[in-house]
């Protein structure tokens, strides 16, 4: 047998307890009968497996189901089975966030059998050393089809990026963001609530009242015991709120669920998910040819930059720039702020022509022009000048930059029935300008192209289906579309408590809307 003191990778320290052991156990160092076990290694001298897996070897991704709510905007979440493929995507060069990350990614799975941890692929390579389990990374392509939900560990821009991973495709995994950037409009959580919030995601669906459809509110749980006991014949319970500890029963945690340790959340702590726009953007040359492959990572020299190739080129749609209501934008890219074109290095104003569902709007002359989300309203377009927009109002904003008419003020059109095309006038003399997709994916255009900017749809999969696919529950009367972005929660539900709508704080709290004059 090997010398506690010859294994490799053992500190001093971990080398003496392991010689302690072994003389504190004489029939394994003294006895004849030691000799006949020469192969055998002690378990504690195990080295912790720091390894990097393909996501291929980890199960395929399982769909949830977005509820409404009678007493809420907000959808609930509902996982038909426990999630496990878990994407953490961290903010770049930051140590705190790093370490938050390994925190985080350390307490899923030590405390969520079966929870696998993915990362992005430098991020792999840069922590898994410092993880005692496998990860799995891949090429963003694969996400889509493996990862169950997604946290982001940053601001803003973090949320941006995983959001690019998805430009492709019709539905995203539910987004659970940690405020930890520079401004963090967008993050619902505080990193030190990781714990109760990636519980409250994890166990939203763990349990069931038959056909209730609003699982978070008391008054439709007082409703339905109440016709029950009506049906019955018995007398109603009281109220949830008037219940006694003793007298509150929640139905059972279903089998998936039962190897979670710990308290349940309950029924009421069902996840709250708001389902943010997004924008289908496509790029077409003056003869119609979609280009959309031409479109290249804002930042090729980073290597984080690690986006989903762009799509093949498609055959003309239409000849002579005419975009007819029937067209569709595929395959495009999804964008969950905004899409701007200007004019660039170039010292002259751009001169783009804008029409709306087909019909000529007008030439605007400007440093570049802005079709924003209500999500991406308090971004570029705020600083535009652009009006700020709930993230729950169905709008598609259009805001001039630095406009030379005083009268081009922004405007705000039906998210899903609006069809916007920005086309290069030959005014510009040959002129290029630049187009950017949500900061993430830029081209150069020049006279006689075109972008195609549309409003994803979003809605009830029965009536709705995206790009072909119907997910999040799909034709069953699931929500598809949009961004599932989680929703902080109170933590203390009971009478009274209200959804924790972040937009009016961060409105206060980070852009200081309305701010007075002359006070601190």
């Amino acid at each position: 047998m090997l010398h506690p003191a010859s294994l490799p990778g053992l500190s001093p320290l971990r080398s003496r307890l392991l010689r302690l052991r072994r003389q504190a156990i004489p029939s394994i160092t003294a006895t004849p009968a030691a000799s006949t076990w020469p192969t055998t290694r002690l378990f504690s001298t195990t080295l912790p497996r720091r390894e990097i897996l393909d996501i291929a070897a980890l199960p395929p991704r399982i769909q949830p189901r977005y509820r409404e709510s009678t007493t809420s905007p907000l959808l609930s979440l509902h996982w038909p089975s426990p999630p496990r493929n878990v994407l953490i995507i961290p903010k770049f060069r930051a140590p705190q966030v790093t370490a938050s990350t390994l925190e985080f990614a350390q307490h899923v799975h030590s405390e969520y059998p079966g929870a696998n941890i993915v990362f992005e692929r430098r991020i792999a390579a840069e922590v898994h050393e410092s993880l005692p389990f496998p990860v799995y990374t891949a090429d963003p392509t694969s996400f889509h089809d493996k990862i169950d939900i997604v946290a982001t560990l940053g601001g803003d821009g973090t949320i941006l990026r995983a959001a690019s991973l998805f430009s492709l495709c019709a539905s995203v995994p539910p987004m659970l963001s940690f405020s930890m950037g520079s401004l963090g409009f967008l993050g619902e959580w505080k990193f030190d609530e990781f714990k109760r919030a990636w519980r409250q995601v994890y166990m939203s669906g763990s349990r069931a009242r038959g056909d209730v459809e609003d699982l978070q509110d008391p008054h439709t749980q007082a409703a339905a015991a109440a016709a029950a006991a009506v049906s019955n014949n018995s007398p109603p319970p009281p109220h949830p709120f008037n219940q006694t500890q003793s007298q509150q029963q929640e139905p059972p945690l279903l089998d998936a669920w039962s190897h979670v340790r710990g308290k349940s959340m309950g029924i009421s702590r069902s996840a709250k998910v708001l389902l943010r726009n997004r924008l289908k953007v496509g790029v077409y040359d003056a003869d119609g040819n979609d280009i959309n492959s031409r479109l290249m990572p804002t930042s090729i020299s980073e290597p984080q930059q690690n986006l989903p190739p762009a799509p093949e080129a498609q055959p003309p749609l239409q000849k002579k720039n005419r975009w007819r209501s029937n067209d569709p934008i595929s395959p495009a890219f999804h964008a969950i702020n905004e899409l701007v074109i200007h004019r660039g290095p170039n010292p002259h104003l751009a001169i783009i022509d804008v029409f709306v569902n087909g019909r000529f709007l007008t030439e605007a002359v400007a440093d570049g022009i802005l079709v924003s989300t209500p999500t991406g309203s308090t971004a570029y377009s705020l600083s535009a000048g652009g009006s700020i927009m709930h993230p729950l109002v169905k709008a598609l904003l259009i805001t001039p930059i630095c406009a030379r008419s005083l009268s081009f003020r922004p405007l705000g059109l039906p998210l899903e029935s609006s069809r916007v095309v920005l086309r290069l006038s030959e005014k510009n003399r040959g002129r290029e300008l630049e187009v950017s997709i949500d900061g993430k994916r830029k081209a150069g255009v020049t006279v006689g192209m075109e972008i195609r900017v549309e409003g994803e749809m979003v809605g009830r999969g029965r009536d709705v289906c995206v790009d072909g696919e119907c997910g999040g529950g799909g034709m069953d009367g699931g929500w598809v579309g949009g961004v599932p972005c989680v929703i902080r929660s109170p933590a203390n539900h009971g009478p009274g408590a209200e959804d924790d709508d972040g937009w009016v704080g961060g409105l206060n709290g980070l852009l200081k809307f309305n701010y007075p004059f002359g006070e601190a």
